[in-house]
């Protein structure tokens, strides 16, 4: 059993720091390890310096497909969908529309947009709404609840 006074690392875990440019008969003296001239041989660089040449960091932002890790992706419902396939009255939920076939799968929530015209009173629970379904949902009679 361990306590805090009796903790220790595991066997081989740490290991002593390599002293370079200490001789040569360490093994690692005269050039200490960096071989011969250059930039790298002469200073201490930037391990993500490229010689001069747009660091990696930089160049990514601009290439085709980069997304924000933030980035959150919603499954997207129509309001003329919702007229469609829901009777006046009904709750519509996340879980429903997935039963029902509209949206694959949640993702990071569902989003609903005002696209077409909604004629059903309908509670609708999402996770999103536009500003215009908000205001359509409202206007049909039925309540946009946020999730």
């Amino acid at each position: 059993m361990s306590f805090l006074n009796n903790i220790q690392p595991n066997e081989g875990s740490n290991r002593r720091k390599k002293r370079v440019g200490r001789g040569i008969g360490s093994g690692k003296g005269k050039t200490a390890a960096r071989g011969t001239k250059g930039q790298k041989a002469r200073r201490q660089i930037h391990p993500n310096f490229e010689g001069g040449q747009t660091p990696l960091q930089r160049r990514l932002p601009v290439k085709k497909g980069f997304r924000n890790i933030n980035h959150k992706e919603y499954a997207i419902v129509n309001l003329d969908d919702l007229d469609k396939l829901f009777e006046a009255g009904a709750e519509v939920t996340p879980e429903g529309l997935v039963a029902i076939g509209i949206i694959p799968g949640i993702k990071d929530g569902v989003k609903v947009l005002g696209f077409g015209a909604l004629t059903k009173k309908l509670t609708v629970k999402s996770h999103k709404f536009s500003k215009s379904a908000a205001e359509a949902i409202a206007k049909a009679g039925g309540e946009a609840v946020t999730l």
